[in-house]
């Protein structure tokens, strides 16, 4: 019998994940992404529900929520690969699979098409052959069955604001020594340690060695948010918006409706 403690875990879960109705599916054209998008490439998400809010407002970003594209399922290289992932997950060999890391589920691979209706942006890691893409992608499948680290959300947020204005139990525990179980991922740290394993810089802290050389230290994946891969030099943006311009087809001849203007 489910303790009082599951159930309720369960009910505030199932209301932090509820999704709100699309609104922002408008700015990209999914069709689009779905026939360009390839191994290896960030997908960021601007979620729909109060998770994603939440963390919209701590990283004052539109983009909530990070996922790996991994390929069509008979696509990835190695039969291994494969194989983990239908240990977890019952899907054909057509189906276009991100690997991911959600609240409530852990790390998980997902269709593509689960997004459909959701405002999405593309990125692209620059300078990454095939076989370190391969590396990536099989580091992230063998995350598959890792929990979430819902404490990791509220240890970020708390991660803003001055120690000195809190009691030291309230502090952020993201540099405590163990304090996440090496079983536990979010979303844009499991990602952050695939790329981290070719030695691919997102945002790496840049110093001056003792020779006066430049040299790149990695920054701990924890600290990591989906914005952060937004912000990063090391990845090309790609949009496919609905509308696309070009020189056939310019501004003024979008479908716009005259005499009128939104407040949304």
């Amino acid at each position: 019998m489910a303790s009082l403690s599951d159930w309720l875990i369960n009910k505030v879960g199932h209301w932090l994940l509820k999704n709100e109705p699309p609104r922002r599916a408008y700015l990209c054209d999914y069709s689009q992404i779905s026939n360009e998008v390839k191994p290896g490439d960030v997908l960021l998400i601007e979620g729909r529900n109060r998770v994603s809010h939440i963390i919209q407002q701590i990283t004052r970003s539109p983009w909530s929520h990070a996922a790996l594209y991994a390929g069509r399922l008979g696509d990835i290289p190695g039969k291994h690969l494969q194989e983990t992932i239908r240990s977890f997950h019952h899907y054909s060999d057509d189906t276009q699979l991100l690997i991911e890391t959600e609240v409530g589920e852990g790390t998980i691979a997902s269709p593509l098409s689960k997004y459909e209706h959701d405002h999405i942006r593309i990125l692209r890691p620059q300078g990454l052959d095939n076989s370190d893409i391969q590396r990536v992608i099989a580091f992230a499948v063998g995350r598959l069955g890792r929990k979430y680290d819902i404490r990791h959300v509220f240890d970020l947020a708390r991660f803003l604001f001055p120690w000195e204005l809190f009691p030291r139990r309230w502090r952020s525990s993201l540099f405590q020594h163990n304090a996440l179980q090496p079983t536990e991922d979010i979303c844009s740290s499991m990602i952050a340690d695939a790329f981290h394993s070719v030695d691919f810089p997102i945002l790496p802290l840049v110093k001056l060695d003792e020779e006066n050389n430049l040299e790149l230290i990695q920054r701990n994946p924890r600290l990591f948010t989906p914005s952060d891969f937004d912000y990063s030099p090391y990845f090309n943006v790609i949009k496919y918006p609905i509308f696309k311009l070009s020189k056939d087809y310019t501004p003024h001849q979008l479908p716009w409706k005259r005499d009128e203007m939104s407040d949304c």
